[in-house]
C-alpha cells in the first residue's frame, strides 16, 4: 500500500491555502489569514478531511528554519544602528509593557506566573510579514519613519530569538536549578556563537563563493539550503541550540557574502512555500470551539494585542522624542502578532510552561489582529493625510534624486536587474530622463547611486506605479523576466495613461503574443536579439562578408 499522507497534506494544504488566501486578498485582508484558516479546515477540530497531524509539525519546523534563515539573511546591523536611539529602547519598552499586561491577564485567568510570562511575550511581538507588507504598500520602507519601524521590528525579532534560547532552560527547572540550567544554556550558546563567528564567518561565504563559481544555479541553490538546514540541525544536535537560532546565524553569516542577494532570491520560492506550510500547521493546532466556550477571554486577548501594542508603541516612541507621523506608523504597524508568537506558544506548550488554552487564545488573537490590521492602517492613512496637509514631509522623506517635475517627457524603467542596470545609465547618458521602479532595496539604492530617481515597490501596485508619474511619461520599458507580472503592470500603466508606449521583455513567441495581447506595443526576446547580434559579428568577419562593406559603428 502506498503511504500518501505526506502527499495528501501537501496537496490539500497548498490548494486550500491558495483558495482561502485568494479569498482573503479579495477582501483586502492579509493572505496569512487565509493560510491560517486553511490550517483550521485541515485540522482535527473541524469536519471533513483531516491531515496527518504528525507530519505537520515537522514541515512547520522546516518552515521555521527557512523563516529564521530569511530573517538573518536580511538582517542589517547598519540599519539597526542608524535608528537605535528610538528603535532599540522603544521596542524594549513595548515588550515590557505588553508583556506585563499579558502576564496580568494570564494571572486573571488563574494561570501560573511562568505561563503569564510566556503568554505576555507572545502577545508583544509583531508579524514580520505583515509589517513589511504594510510598509511596502504605503511606500514607506525608504522613509525615515519606515526605517525606524523596520529597526524596531528587527530588535523585537532579536529579543524573541533570545527568548527561544532561554525558555528551555526555564522550562527545565523541575530537573534542576534554574540558575544552573541558565548558565549551561548560555555556555552552549556562547560556544556556538564563537564557533560560528570564528569558523563559520570564513567557511560559509567561502563555500558559497566556490559554488557560485561553478555557474550551476542548481548547485548554488542546494548549497544555500544545505547551509541553512545543516547549520540549524547541527546547532541543535551539538550545542542544544534551537533550530531558529542556528538558522538565524546561518543567514546572518551569509549576509556578509557578496552573493547574499542571489542566495535570498534563489531560495525565496522555497521559503515562501514552507512559510505557507508553517501557517497551515499553526492553523491545524487551533480549536475554534474556544470562540464559543471562552468568547470573553478571546475578546480580552485580542483587545490587548491590538490596543495594547498600538498604545505601547505610540507611547514609547513619543517618550523617546519621535514625531507624530513616526509614532502613528509604529502604532498601526505593530498592533498585531504573528510568526514568533506561534513559535513561542508552541514551545511553551511543549515545555509545559503554557496551557493549551493559552496557545488557542494566542492563535485566535493573531487571526483577529491580522484581520483588523488593514482597518487600523486605513485610520493611519487618514490621520497622515490630514497631518501632511498642514505639515509637509520631513526632508529625509523626500526622494533623492528627485522625480522629474513633469516639464518634459520621461521614461519609466521597471526592473533594475541585469538588463535594467545596463539600460538605465545608457539612456541617462543620452540625456533621457529615467525613473526606475523596483521592489528590491539593493537595486533601488544602486539606481539612486547611479543618479537615477527610483521608486521602491511592486509596479503592479497602482499606488507604486502612480508615484513614477506615468501620466507625463513618454514610454515604459519593462525589464523584468516574468510575463504574468509584466501583464499586470501593463494593465496598470494603460489605466493611468492610455497613450503611453510600452515595450516589454519576453522569453518566447508565446510570451510575446501574451504581452501584446495585454496591451504592450512591442516585446523583445533577449535570446533572439542576442542571436541577431552574434550573427552580425559572424557576418562581419572577412571570410563571410565578402565584398559587403562593414556597417558604420553605432553612435559613429
Amino acid at each position: 500500500m502506498h503511504h500518501t499522507s505526506l502527499i495528501a497534506l501537501l496537496v490539500a494544504g497548498f490548494v486550500l491555502a491558495f483558495v482561502f488566501g485568494g479569498i482573503a486578498h479579495r477582501f483586502r485582508l492579509s493572505p496569512l489569514v487565509g493560510y491560517l484558516l486553511a490550517g483550521v479546515a485541515l485540522g482535527p477540530f473541524t469536519p471533513g478531511f483531516v491531515a496527518d497531524a504528525s507530519l505537520a509539525p515537522q514541515l512547520a519546523e522546516v518552515g521555521v528554519i527557512l523563516l529564521m534563515f530569511g530573517v538573518g539573511l536580511h538582517f542589517s546591523v547598519r540599519d539597526l544602528l542608524a535608528v537605535k536611539g528610538i528603535a532599540v529602547p522603544g521596542a524594549l519598552l513595548q515588550i515590557i509593557a505588553v508583556g506585563s499586561l499579558g502576564w496580568a491577564l494570564a494571572h486573571g485567568f488563574g494561570w501560573t506566573h511562568t505561563s503569564g510570562v510566556v503568554f505576555g511575550l507572545a502577545l508583544s511581538v509583531g508579524s514580520t510579514v505583515v509589517v513589511l507588507r504594510g510598509l511596502e504598500e504605503r511606500r514607506l520602507l525608504d522613509s525615515g519613519r519606515g526605517r525606524v519601524a523596520v529597526g524596531w521590528l528587527i530588535f523585537e525579532d532579536l529579543a524573541m530569538v533570545l527568548a527561544l534560547v532561554l525558555l528551555p532552560a526555564l522550562g527545565g527547572k523541575a530537573q534542576g536549578g534554574v540558575g544552573t540550567a541558565l548558565m549551561l544554556t548560555v555556555a552552549k550558546v556562547g560556544a556556538f556563537i564563537v564557533l560560528m563567528m570564528l569558523v563559520g564567518r570564513r567557511v560559509i561565504p567561502w563555500v558559497l563563493e566556490r559554488m557560485a563559481g561553478t555557474g550551476s544555479r542548481e548547485l548554488f541553490t542546494l548549497c544555500v539550503l544545505a547551509i541553512a538546514l545543516g547549520v540549524a540541525f547541527g546547532s541543535a544536535e551539538l550545542f542544544g541550540v534551537s533550530f531558529a537560532l542556528g538558522a538565524f546565524f546561518a543567514g546572518l553569516l551569509l549576509n556578509e557574502s557578496e552573493f547574499s542577494h542571489q542566495a535570498a532570491n534563489e531560495t525565496l520560492p522555497l521559503r515562501d512555500a514552507f512559510a505557507v506550510l508553517f501557517f497551515i500547521s499553526v492553523g491545524m493546532l487551533f480549536d475554534p470551539v474556544i470562540l464559543v466556550e471562552q468568547p470573553v477571554r478571546v475578546l480580552a486577548t485580542s483587545v490587548l494585542v491590538i490596543a495594547g501594542n498600538a498604545l505601547a508603541a505610540w507611547g514609547a516612541a513619543r517618550l523617546l522624542g519621535a514625531g507624530g507621523p513616526t509614532s502613528a506608523l509604529l502604532a498601526a504597524s505593530l498592533c498585531q502578532i504573528g510568526e514568533f508568537s506561534f513559535i513561542l506558544a508552541g514551545l511553551g506548550v511543549s515545555l509545559g510552561m503554557l496551557p493549551e488554552e493559552g496557545q488557542d487564545l494566542i492563535l485566535a488573537a493573531a487571526i483577529v489582529s491580522i484581520v483588523a490590521n488593514p482597518l487600523v492602517f486605513v485610520l493611519h492613512d487618514r490621520f497622515t493625510a490630514r497631518r501632511e496637509r498642514l505639515d509637509p514631509p520631513a526632508p529625509h522623506d523626500v526622494m533623492s534624486p528627485p522625480l522629474p517635475d513633469g516639464s518634459r517627457p520621461h521614461v519609466i524603467l521597471i526592473g533594475y536587474g541585469r538588463v535594467g542596470s545596463e539600460l538605465g545609465p545608457l539612456l541617462s547618458a543620452q540625456g533621457v530622463p529615467v525613473v526606475v521602479v523596483d521592489d528590491d532595496e539593493p537595486r533601488v539604492q544602486s539606481a539612486r547611486a547611479a543618479g537615477l530617481p527610483a521608486v521602491r515597490g511592486h509596479a503592479a501596485n497602482a499606488a507604486v506605479i502612480a508615484e513614477a508619474r506615468p501620466d507625463t511619461a513618454q514610454m515604459a520599458l519593462i525589464a523584468i523576466p516574468n510575463a504574468f507580472e509584466t501583464g499586470e503592470i501593463i494593465e496598470r500603466l494603460r489605466d493611468l495613461n492610455p497613450a503611453i508606449s510600452i515595450m516589454a521583455r519576453a522569453h518566447s513567441d508565446a510570451g510575446v503574443r501574451y504581452l501584446i495581447d495585454r496591451g504592450a506595443d512591442g516585446a523583445v526576446m533577449a535570446e533572439r536579439e542576442l542571436a541577431h547580434s552574434l550573427a552580425e559579428m559572424v557576418m562581419a568577419l572577412p571570410a563571410f562578408r565578402g565584398e559587403t562593406p562593414l556597417a558604420p559603428a553605432r553612435g559613429g
